[in-house]
């Protein structure tokens, strides 16, 4: 029988698509059991949230400077206004008599297999305990009363937990869609900061929590309320504190919690997704349980002191480029872009201290880009290498291929840690290696997601879920980024592993391909059209 660790690396590795073959997944797509895209339960005390009002300000480029936002209270409208910019409908699309949502979280294949829950104590119009959100209705289900006099949470806080039903991504990408689920539990975790640092609070995932705990407080492990529903897996679980600030003290005692929640009551049953499954893919199920994170010590990660990123022109609010953020179907394959832009995005995908959204988590980074540069203004053309963790250079030189120019470009900052590794045209290579797909080459540049693999997995195969988690955080960065700078990106989950490693030469397991992502002009569908989000929902 296989250790976690061999479980793990064996899923990876079966899971890569390859020029000769893909990896395993349905032969066509069975309509009639596509997966209902909002999960409810039945039987539970509704809570109807009020709606934000579009504010011309904070500018979203406010975001980015600590403290620029006056923290706001912890009230019912400002929790509704945190869920409302993170986890809701954005707007829906309109194909003929095919409606469907969009949501302010990215989703690989739209299908979002994230769940939300809140959970609450001492805020006034929300019960204390544990509450599901429906982005469908904008309303919170509650789930759990909790009937404790004890003090759970840290003054002036709450609760976000996270949670995958793998059969969503699975009923489309079959075995791959482990990896695309915690893709977009990594966007999930971005999403909420950002939200939260637009009302001046804090957010932080609670690293040491484990999977068991997270299962316990989400009632996510309750058997008899999911009968044959499909069930959730317990992913992340994050503290959001109405301050500018926060302080060792200020971390919950989940033990506590889980006792409590375990002593609740509770309401609701599950809706079942779909009624039939042509396939499960037992092998998500293995990758699951072999990923399963116990409760750990951690030793924090702090962010160097960096130089102020370069400079946006952005004037928009940023509530206008949370809720425009969306994946790009197709690029005009022409139009690039300033470099000024370009050195901005890579940036801002540096950790800093007591910045959005890298102040969320407490490792060091893992992931590391190979570009594909197009077109961007006073770059030559070709293959480049990003390292958001400097201390990697001398590794990365020894396993990638010996003919590489490593030469800084001239007119980066110097902070920037980028290398050209080859001067020539990347189209073709970039579109070959993203599953033939044109929207690589057709942007102003495309990248791939390098992973410290071996050496972060040596700590625990549940690092692995963390691992997809960072390249989900950077697909946030890059959609929002994108936005802001009159571009639009789109994640890419379909591309050939080991082809990307071959055209860096590197040899081996130590590092792997998480994600890819283009950005660039995008073409406008006109036969679709846009709808509000929440036409069918009349509130004050």
């Amino acid at each position: 029988m296989k250790n976690p660790l061999e479980t793990i690396l064996a899923y990876h590795q079966r899971t890569k698509h390859h020029f000769q073959r893909y990896a395993t997944g349905p032969d066509g797509l069975d309509w009639a059991s596509q997966p209902n895209p909002f999960r409810t339960f039945e039987g539970c005390k509704q809570l109807e949230l009020p709606l934000l009002i579009e504010q011309p300000h904070p500018l979203y480029t406010d975001l980015y400077e600590p403290k620029a936002i006056s923290a706001q209270p912890l009230t019912l409208k400002n929790i509704a206004e945190l869920l409302e910019l993170s986890f809701s409908i954005s707007a829906w699309k309109q194909y003929e008599n095919t409606r469907w949502a969009l949501r302010c979280n990215p989703s690989s294949g739209n299908l979002h297999p994230t769940e939300a829950y809140v959970i609450s104590e001492g805020c006034e119009g929300i019960a204390d305990g544990v509450h599901h959100y429906v982005s469908r209705d904008h309303i919170l289900e509650q789930r759990c009363q909790f009937d404790s006099k004890k003090h759970l949470l840290p003054a002036e806080s709450f609760l976000i937990g996270l949670s995958s039903i793998h059969w969503r991504e699975a009923w489309k990408y079959g075995e791959r869609a482990f990896r695309y689920c915690q893709h977009d539990v990594g966007h999930g975790i971005a999403a909420v900061r950002y939200a939260a640092a637009l009302l001046g609070w804090q957010a932080q995932v609670l690293s040491s929590s484990s999977d068991e705990e997270i299962s316990a407080i989400l009632g996510i492990d309750r058997e008899a309320d999911f009968g044959p529903a499909e069930r959730e897996h317990a992913d992340v679980m994050l503290l959001i504190t109405a301050r500018n600030s926060v302080t060792a003290n200020d971390t919950p005692d989940l033990e506590q919690i889980v006792h409590i929640a375990k002593s609740g009551q509770w309401f609701g049953k599950a809706n079942v997704l779909s009624v039939l499954h042509a396939n499960d893919w037992p092998v998500i199920e293995e990758a699951a349980v072999a990923c399963t994170k116990p409760e750990t010590e951690t030793q924090p990660w702090f962010a160097p002191s960096l130089p102020t990123p370069v400079s946006s022109s952005c004037e928009k609010s940023a509530i206008a480029i949370i809720k425009q953020r969306r994946s790009a179907q197709s690029f005009d394959g022409k139009t690039g872009m300033a470099a000024n832009v370009f050195y901005r995005m890579l940036d801002l995908t540096l950790p800093r201290q007591n910045t959005v959204p890298w102040d969320t988590i407490d490792w060091a980074p893992r992931i590391h880009l190979v570009l594909f540069v197009h077109r961007v203004e006073g770059l030559a053309p070709g293959l480049y290498l990003f390292l958001r963790n400097d201390s990697i250079e001398a590794f990365l030189r020894s396993h990638l291929s010996s003919e590489f120019e490593w030469v800084k470009p001239e007119g980066c900052p110097e902070h920037l840690v980028l290398f050209r590794l080859v001067a020539a045209d990347a189209q073709n290579a970039a579109q070959a290696l993203s599953c033939r797909q044109d929207i690589a080459s057709d942007g102003a540049f495309s990248l791939g997601m390098l992973a410290e693999y071996e050496a972060s997995l040596a700590h625990g195969s549940w690092i692995y879920r963390q691992l997809f988690w960072e390249a989900g955080i950077l697909g946030q960065v890059l959609y929002l980024e994108s936005e802001a700078a009159g571009l639009r990106g789109t994640g890419i989950g379909c591309y050939f592993d080991d082809g990307v490693h071959d055209v860096l030469g590197i040899k081996g397991h130590a590092i792997q391909s998480m994600y890819h992502f283009t950005v660039g002009t995008a073409l406008a569908d006109e036969r679709l059209q846009t709808l509000p989000a929440y036409d069918h929902i009349k509130r004050n």
